[in-house]
């Protein structure tokens, strides 16, 4: 293995890691360090690969909002309530390091709720919710994953 490649590597570990840490740009990270591979490696054999990988990733990301946002629907929650999470996440990912951001969300969603819905059924919403957050993380997962995987195959392939 090449220096450039572990060096590809550590930044689709990084990148994975990235996406169950909602820090850094997971997905961009690892469509980003094929696209390095490919380039240094050339041929149509690596394009291909970075080809595949970035297509893995879009389609990823377009299940990750679709599949979660259609259960949210199903079970009634608006989008407003998972933007109030969303922008209470962001405060609270500059208030609180490292945990803010998941804190904020949760706090956010269960505010938007109680004041939505009561505190009867505000918390259950609350799940709902991070429950599709989670699907969303696993699905992203699964895509990186899966065009890690392409790329493994293009370093043996060339």
């Amino acid at each position: 293995m090449s220096p450039t490649e572990v060096l590809v590597a550590l930044a689709i570990a990084v990148g994975l890691v990235g996406i169950l840490v909602p820090v850094l740009p997971g997905s961009i990270l690892v469509v980003g360090a094929v696209l390095v591979w490919a380039g240094i490696t050339g041929g149509p054999t690596a394009w291909v690969v970075f080809a595949v990988a970035t297509t893995l990733i879009a389609a990823g990301t377009v299940v990750k909002y679709l599949v979660p946002g259609r259960r949210l629907q199903d079970a009634g929650i608006p989008a407003s309530t998972q933007w109030i999470g969303v922008a209470l996440g962001v405060v609270g990912f500059f208030v609180v390091p490292v945990v803010g951001l998941v804190l904020g969300f949760v706090l956010g969603v269960y505010l938007a709720e109680l004041r939505r819905v009561g505190s009867a059924r505000a918390w259950p919403s609350t799940v709902q919710s991070l429950k599709a957050v989670g699907l969303s993380i696993v699905i992203e997962l699964g895509a990186a994953l899966a065009a890690t995987l392409v790329w493994v195959a293009g370093v043996v392939a060339t």
